[in-house]
């Protein structure tokens, strides 16, 4: 397999998927009804020159994470991700490494919560995709890179985070998190990502280290989450964590009870997110 054909059929795949599809508004004129290159390095977290050069065969050897990204973007399903990874010279994932594939049928469900905040996260934490709600309510990382996108890395290595927990909240969050990481790494021994994760959090944080080798148990429960928005102030809302059976995926949604000041600042966040995130 060539970078040549790797190309081709980025570029086969790209033009058949619209943006309606894909999650990305229409607007105005398009010469194509499939996506351009700027709109899949968007949905794939990628630079556009890195598209380019990829579909015109000029670059070789996309990193894994690379291409599961574009797999996700492209919405490939099982088949088409697999001849991918085949294309790209890598091996596909196996059972002993953490799943980072979303189905695009549950790609779809989040494009239907268009007024509800919501992402998809992995086993070990780390952030796959967050709808455009959730980005005006938390924060764009699109722009994030590698560790910078694993939940458990913000909250112990100490990026800067619109949610504020009380004290006895941010125990339990940490207990939590050290938890589902420990579970990970028994449930997919083969993970060096996730290896390579525990042991920086271990050298960098000493409240991680202390938890890790008390040997806490547990995991991360449904709770409230306080958000300081910097536009519409702080809002408490109701965070569901739905587990995918088999692949450790997680779903996770913010909502507030209709009638509340929390809903009508939600509804207003609606209104506003493209402008917050234009903003950030």
């Amino acid at each position: 397999m060539t970078t040549t054909e790797l190309g081709q059929a980025l570029r086969r795949w790209r033009d058949r998927i619209s943006p309606e599809t894909a999650g990305l508004p229409i607007g105005g004129q398009r010469r194509t009804a499939g996506l351009r290159r700027e709109e899949l390095a968007l949905l794939a977290g990628v630079s556009v020159d890195y598209v380019t050069r990829l579909e015109q065969g000029r670059s070789a050897n996309p990193s894994g994470q690379v291409v599961e990204a574009l797999a996700r973007a492209l919405r490939l399903t099982g088949d088409e991700r697999a001849y991918l990874f085949g294309l790209a010279g890598l091996v596909l994932p196996g059972p002993e490494v953490v799943p980072s594939y979303i189905p695009p049928s549950v790609l779809r469900l989040l494009d239907r919560l268009v007024d509800t905040p919501v992402a998809v996260t992995d086993a070990a934490l780390t952030l796959l995709v967050a709808n455009p709600m959730h980005r005006a309510l938390l924060g764009d990382m699109s722009g994030s890179r590698g560790f910078e996108r694993n939940g458990a890395w913000g909250v112990f290595l100490g990026s800067s985070s619109r949610i504020r927990h009380t004290p006895e909240e941010q125990r339990a969050l940490e207990i939590g998190m050290v938890s589902e990481l420990r579970a990970a790494a028994a449930r997919y021994p083969a993970d060096r990502q996730l290896r390579r994760l525990i042991t920086e959090l271990r050298a960098g944080s000493e409240r991680f280290a202390e938890l890790w080798e008390a040997g806490v148990v547990g995991s991360l429960e449904v709770s409230r989450k306080t958000i300081e928005h910097p536009q519409v102030g702080l809002l408490t809302l109701d965070c569901n964590v739905l587990r995918m059976d088999g692949s450790g995926l997680r779903i996770l949604g913010y909502s507030a009870e209709p009638g509340t000041e929390d809903a009508e600042k939600l509804e207003l966040l609606a209104v506003i997110g493209t402008q917050s995130l234009a903003a950030e």
